[in-house]
């Protein structure tokens, strides 16, 4: 059963880490220097944040697969799309290491489809993500920046 991946940069990690988890209720299941991640099944999500890695804010969502066969089946989903995709294939990233592919919504919003098949050491490199949106740029973390957003006034909904 596939899970929804949501990554967050911040800015004081062990503020955020008290605070997230006292939302969610569970304790962090991988805890470093500058990474924290909730592996949660209500809701089912892999919820990360990290600091010094990601822009401030939401810096990607995806889709984690929990097997070779249901990442077969999202990369043909990402295929059909018709967008650019990015197959970056094996990878360390967020001290994982996964196979993975980016793409992103019409308005650039960038997307991760992944399987994670192993425990890194290392937080991992990160991938040029131009090809597949123009808010793309490299940062430290394993997707890009997202440019700034006009902040929202009160007609936001």
């Amino acid at each position: 059963m596939k899970r929804l991946h949501v990554h967050v940069g911040v800015n004081d990690l062990d503020q955020s880490i008290r605070f997230y988890s006292t939302l969610f209720g569970a304790d962090p299941t991988v805890t470093k220097d500058d990474y924290a991640k909730w592996m949660l099944d209500d809701p089912r999500v892999n919820f990360a944040i990290s600091s010094g890695h990601a822009a401030k804010g939401i810096e990607h969502l995806g889709i984690q697969a929990e097997s070779n066969d249901e990442l077969a089946e999202v990369y043909g989903r990402l295929k059909a799309a018709d967008r650019p995709v990015l197959e970056e294939g094996a990878t360390t990233c967020c001290y994982a290491k996964s196979e993975k592919s980016w793409i992103s919504d019409p308005d650039g919003i960038v997307w991760e489809a992944f399987f994670t098949n192993g425990e890194s050491t290392v937080y991992g490199d990160s991938p040029e993500l131009s090809a597949v949106s123009a808010n793309a740029a490299t940062t430290n973390c394993c997707a890009p920046a997202v440019t700034a957003q006009p902040s929202c006034n009160s007609s936001c909904g």
